[in-house]
């Protein structure tokens, strides 16, 4: 985070009257493979808003590295692909979302090859190289090398870029949703009648005031919340600003206590954030303590190829028996040529920190990588708030229960991007809002606060909940870890409820806010569960129960 508001823009004085309000049929939140593939989906008649908080590719998607999942091979199956996500979900998969998701998958594909993106192929054919990933019974992940977000996100960019409906609004931050609730309080004939949203606030960095957008559908598709953790493989943008802004709204969500911690973030102190695909354990990668003992044996049948919550579990035992900084994951085994091909991203991210992976084990921790709950939808993408859609890693739309299976995230994106713009092109137009709303919305007011007096106060709260969240919800929770969480949740609450009414907003002072509400409902959640499943495990309820239910919070 930066230390002081706007550090990274040129500051212009606050205008005396905020901008105007801009009308859309659609604006979406987040530029990652769900904003996009929602905005390239969209009728090319809509007039579409895409907003995001940096630039266009500055997000989790294109750190994507090993691939996406999709029933392609002779001798696979979708009831394969269903069961491998249900067994790595620990039950809790909705089966109807599994089943939609997994169905629609070589079709997300088709549509993405015929957008131009170039996968991997074998070697002499134009088949596609399948490789396999943790969990997985077969060879589903369809991949462009290591690098297959990057890749997927270049292809999606340009071919946005070029349309022109598609309206882009680079260095927007979400500053809350515009619902009819919100708007007429008071006004029983309108908050008898179901919530709607109507469009959001947005600050626009570069010019330093928050504008309005109105929409007859708004999309949140601005991923994760990884930044609530001090650990994380996700970019600095995933400060779960989509969930936090849905709740506010009065959204549900679901599950979010099971956070995904990747087992093999690189350990290294000038490695930010840096991914050791799961597709390296695929591909035959293994974990060993310092001594080189390979130490999977002792955790799970499957060895390295378990899932993410059982290696990642491992390893945290590991390291905390041994007292370790870090484990090592050792390809040394495999060619040099065979290393190049398939990973030549890592290879030579290592090779500039000094890591000769031909030659040399990697050092790697766990990471917090993914969030797995998140905004209630249905299989269309639809919230509790009406004109309101969660798609991506924002949503909890069923599918991946209490753990993620590697490589479903980015077919999630597609699967209900395109689900939604169904929804959306399908409602009556006789009940289906107008991109003018009914009734004007207000512009932003901040005649009554003042700039920021000092910025400490924001980046000693940031530096506070990272280390707390990650000492008391991490891997391994109690029941008093989570009260200490809770407790010291509250104060950071009041100190930035306090902040956000005073002065005017800034970037940071948004993510803070929004990171701070996403770990009361983490929290929440993992204090309701009074089990053992996926990614939450508690020593104080070791045991899994026979039914699983999912977790829920209305606000």
């Amino acid at each position: 985070m930066n230390s002081c508001p706007n550090s990274q823009v040129s500051p212009s004085p606050h205008p005396l009257l905020p901008s105007p309000v801009q009308h859309f049929d659609l604006v979406i939140v987040g530029s990652g493979l769900a904003g996009l593939s929602a905005a390239l989906l969209a009728p090319a008649q809509q007039r579409v808003a895409v907003l995001t908080k940096r630039q266009l590719n500055d997000g989790a998607s294109a750190w994507a590295q090993g691939g996406i999942a999709a029933v392609l091979a002779e001798g696979d199956s979708f009831d394969a692909h269903v069961d491998d996500t249900r067994v790595a979900g620990a039950g809790l998969c909705d089966e109807a979302a599994t089943r939609f998701v997994v169905e629609n998958a070589p079709d997300a594909i088709a549509w993405l090859r015929e957008l131009g993106v170039a996968f991997t192929l074998e070697e002499d054919s134009d088949q596609l190289h399948l490789t396999r990933e943790g969990g997985h019974s077969q060879r589903r992940i369809v991949h462009i090398t290591d690098a297959t977000g990057v890749a997927v996100q270049r292809t999606l960019m340009e071919q946005v870029r070029q349309r022109p409906n598609v309206e882009l609004f680079e260095h927007h931050n979400l500053v809350d949703l515009i619902t009819s609730h919100k708007l007429n309080p008071a006004n029983t004939a309108v908050t008898s009648a179901p919530n709607r949203c109507l469009g959001l606030y947005a600050f626009d960095e570069r010019h330093d005031t928050v504008i309005t957008l109105s929409a007859a559908h708004t999309v949140l598709a601005t991923g994760g919340a990884g930044k609530v953790y001090l650990y994380t493989t996700n970019p600095d943008t995933a400060t779960g600003d989509g969930i936090a802004a849905a709740w506010r709204a009065g959204c549900a969500v679901s599950n979010m206590e099971f956070i995904q911690f990747h087992p093999t973030c690189l350990y290294h102190p000038h490695a930010k954030s840096f991914l050791i695909s799961e597709a390296v354990r695929g591909e035959g990668g293994r974990l060993v303590l310092p001594d080189g003992t390979r130490f999977m044996v002792a955790h799970d049948d499957r060895l390295e190829l378990a899932p993410r919550d059982v290696v990642a579990r491992a390893i945290d035992f590991e390291m905390k028996k041994h007292g370790l900084d870090c484990v090592y994951l050792d390809i040394s085994h495999q060619s040099p040529a065979f290393l190049q091909h398939h990973f030549p991203n890592i290879l030579a991210r290592c090779l500039e920190l000094g890591i000769d992976i031909t030659r040399q084990p990697i050092p790697v921790v766990p990471a917090a990588h993914y969030t797995c709950g998140g905004v209630q939808t249905d299989l269309h993408g639809r919230t509790d708030v009406a004109g309101l859609y969660a798609v991506g890693e924002t949503a909890c739309t069923g599918l991946h229960g209490a753990n993620r299976l590697a490589s479903n995230s980015l077919l999630e994106c597609m699967v209900f991007a395109r689900a939604a713009t169904q929804a959306m092109a399908a409602t009556n137009a006789s009940t289906a809002p107008s991109p003018t709303p009914a009734f004007p919305l207000p512009q932003w007011d901040d005649s009554r606060v003042t700039d920021a007096d000092e910025c400490v106060v924001i980046s000693h709260n940031w530096d506070e909940l990272r280390r707390f969240m990650w000492d008391y919800v991490g891997i391994v929770r109690t029941t008093k870890r989570l009260e200490r969480a809770a407790h010291r949740i509250a104060l950071l609450q009041a100190e930035i409820t306090e902040f956000y009414a005073n002065f005017h907003v800034s970037r940071d002072l948004l993510e803070l806010r929004n990171l701070v509400q996403v770990a009361e409902l983490i929290v929440r959640s993992a204090q309701n569960r009074h089990e053992s499943r996926g990614l939450h495990f508690s020593r104080d309820w070791p045991q899994t129960d026979d039914i699983a239910n999912p977790t829920r919070l209305v606000p």
